[in-house]
């Protein structure tokens, strides 16, 4: 994997005292929606609201990734933190970093992009200053700033490096099948159809597991896009998989996080997908950012560290809501004492998509931006990023 950038390599920093970071390729500068460092005192930093940050950077960008937006909004608080040193600030992104995983029910890939973007900020901020001095300090936010852009830039980059290193996999004639919502496994599929469309005709076939046909359901977007590419697709349900599975080449899913031992964690039905890919056989492919690789270590469904209602057992006195509403998208809740800080109370339990854990045992091999890696080279990755 690409190291953190030389300091030394950066372009230089003036003497003029901005904070405003240098404009992504085709976005406006940052700060032309945000307020000046002057208008924010440092009493009234808490007031930023990084959920609203994060959500409307969300649906600005419907190809961004809920860790790369993460980060977006911690940008944009030190863009406007009238912090003077260096403990200041870390300690702001900390509290702010938790506030956020504490709004968010299902906060894993979040959080580990969060880590790995404060690790990041630490390894490639200037040696030799404390900070202390204001002028130094403004020196450093700035540095700060522009290597967070610059984290920003490569973790957007990752998701068409890993299409052309996974490109290959993709033979003539095969049938892949995917599930979710996988903006990165849509890309390598996209790239892959170009490739066949140049050399005449689109050469692989796709089965789409989806739990429902709505338009809103997860992965109809991308059924849609890529049936555009002229990529045949057989849309299934999540009972098929195990009739489907005999017609399957390989697999290929996404994932929200990749733990220390290389397993995954997915949208919920990744794991029984990857039992009967084993027992029949078929490769399974995990396609994922490295920005995703995060500390914890499941060794099975129930360490997840988010409360899923999944198992919810009624009698019929209890349950007073027609049978199909307990069939919905199980209901989540915060368990942040896997991450920093417990709640004070119980959160309310939310409506969002549930996930499960694919242990590495299933998994055949992982496509990242830094190549291919087995299931065991996962904790190696993490051991030189974080020690």
């Amino acid at each position: 994997m690409a190291g953190p950038p030389d300091p030394t390599q950066l372009p230089p920093i003036t003497d003029e005292i901005s904070t405003t970071p240098p404009p992504l390729p085709g976005k406006p500068p940052a700060m032309a929606r945000m307020a000046t460092v002057g208008n924010m005192p440092l009493e009234h930093v808490e007031e930023f609201d990084i959920l609203s940050a994060y959500n409307r950077l969300l649906r600005e960008d419907p190809d961004i990734t809920m860790p790369v937006a993460a980060i977006e909004s911690l940008i944009e608080l030190l863009a406007v933190s009238p912090t003077s040193t260096v403990f200041e600030t870390l300690d702001l992104l900390e509290r702010k970093t938790a506030e956020l995983k504490a709004q968010v029910p299902n906060h894993i890939s979040l959080s580990a992009g969060t880590d790995l973007f404060k690790r990041y900020l630490m390894v490639t901020r200037p040696k030799g200053s404390a900070g202390s001095r204001k002028d130094d300090f403004h020196s450093i936010r700035r540095h700060l700033i522009r290597n967070g852009r610059v984290f920003v830039q490569r973790a957007k980059a990752s998701r068409h490096t890993i299409a052309s290193i996974g490109r290959p996999f993709i033979r003539d004639g095969a049938t892949i099948l995917t599930n979710g919502g996988s903006r990165v496994v849509g890309a390598l599929l996209s790239k892959a159809a170009k490739s066949s469309a140049d050399a005449g005709s689109v050469r692989f076939r796709v089965i789409y597991v989806l739990s429902s046909l709505s338009p809103l359901a997860e992965g109809y977007s991308i059924v849609q896009s890529l049936r555009s590419r002229g990529i045949p697709i057989a849309v299934i349900s999540e009972s098929a998989v195990g009739y489907a599975m005999g017609n399957v080449d390989m697999v290929m899913v996404g994932a929200e996080g990749v733990v220390e031992n290389g397993g995954i964690i997915s949208r919920l039905g990744t794991y029984q997908i990857g039992l009967l890919a084993r027992a029949a056989g078929k490769p399974f492919y995990v396609v994922a950012e490295t920005h995703k690789f995060v500390r914890l270590y499941p060794l099975s469904q129930y360490d997840i560290p988010i409360h899923q209602n999944i198992l919810d057992f009624k009698t019929d006195e209890e349950s007073q809501e027609p049978l199909l509403n307990d069939l919905s998208d199980p209901k989540i809740s915060e368990k942040l004492e896997y991450f920093d800080g417990k709640p004070d109370q119980d959160e309310p339990l939310k409506i969002v998509g549930a996930v499960d854990f694919t242990p590495p045992s299933l998994i055949s091999a992982l496509i990242t931006e830094i190549g291919v890696l087995t299931p065991s080279a996962v904790s190696e990755e993490l051991i030189k990023i974080w020690y």
